[in-house]
């Protein structure tokens, strides 16, 4: 399945339970037609990796990740060998090599022969597929999500310009794998480092923000059907004041879902500086800002 237009994929994404803005849609079409990755920045929780997943959903495709982070290399991600099967294999067939090696007159002569043979034991039959080896290999094109490529590092980052180029992969045993089918790219960025030229070019560009009030506040509905519009409304003025704040972490549409559905739980019907003071842990992530934001509840209140 794939989209039809801008329109189809602000339906389909908005029936997997993810509105985007008009932008977005049109970078998740043009990426679908161009069979291009999507580089998608922002700020944590606005729902970059949620994105993906929508898309996934939306397509009624698989979604594959791949979680990145510092030290990550190409055979965590890649592949591995399944090297204790390998072993039982070995110790099942190990009177066979009397055969092998039968009428050989040297040592050098008998190795040559076992090496003759490696590609038995260096085959599909004892390969194991991380994320990026089972997205090209899968017979239906998935999602695959690179989450967090900022967080490995650039000689990672260097490896998967072959596969976003191409979608190929070279294993020097098996050779060179060229995707079954390509998949839908996205990979996020949280800016915990510069993403290289080499890589953007190879990508569609899209910076997700925090989102307009009316657009969050459809969001805040969304995923919590029970909510009513009044306190919705105030969750949505509150956390769009607490951003205005100079925070360490300032609070997302991640956050505001939670705190919503915490409110939720708690039977609250309407925000007071007390309910903020209570439920002040759903906000803040970090102690100073949970100080700071105490500090300025009177200035908050004023403004929504």
């Amino acid at each position: 399945m794939k989209f039809t237009g801008v329109d189809d994929v602000l339906i389909k994404l908005e029936s997997a339970h993810y509105i985007p803005s008009r932008e977005i849609a049109t970078v998740v079409f043009l990426a679908d037609a161009t069979s291009k990755p999507i580089l998608v920045e922002g700020p944590a929780g606005v729902g970059k990796t949620e994105l993906a997943k929508a898309v996934a959903r939306s397509l009624g495709r698989e979604l594959i990740r791949l979680q990145c982070y510092e030290g990550l290399d190409e055979a965590k991600a890649l592949y591995e060998w399944e090297y204790a099967k390998q072993l039982l294999y070995t110790q099942m067939v190990k009177d066979k090599i009397n055969d092998v090696i039968a009428g050989a007159e040297t040592l050098a002569g008998a190795v040559d022969r076992i090496a003759a043979q490696e590609d038995a034991f260096f085959s599909e039959r004892f390969i194991q597929p991380r994320p990026l080896l089972k997205a090209i290999s899968s017979d239906k094109p998935p999602v695959l999500l690179i989450d967090e490529v900022d967080k490995s590092d650039p000689e990672f980052e260097a490896f998967l310009l072959e596969l976003l180029s191409d979608f190929q992969v070279t294993i020097p045993e098996l050779g060179t794998r060229k995707a079954v089918n390509i998949p839908f790219v996205v990979l996020t960025s949280n800016n915990y480092r510069d993403m290289s030229d080499a890589l953007k070019r190879r990508c569609i560009h899209l910076y997700i923000d925090y989102p307009e009030r009316e657009l969050e506040l459809r969001i805040v509905m969304l995923k919590n059907p029970g909510i009513h519009g009044r306190l919705a409304g105030q969750v949505v003025d509150m956390i769009r004041a607490i951003r205005n704040l100079d925070l360490k972490k300032k609070p997302c549409i991640s956050e505001a879902i939670d705190w919503a559905r915490s409110l939720i739980s708690l039977r609250i019907e309407g925000i007071t500086p007390e309910v903020v003071l209570q439920t002040l842990p759903m906000i803040c992530k970090y102690r100073a800002d949970s100080e700071k934001v105490k500090k300025s509840l009177d200035t908050l209140f004023s403004r929504v």
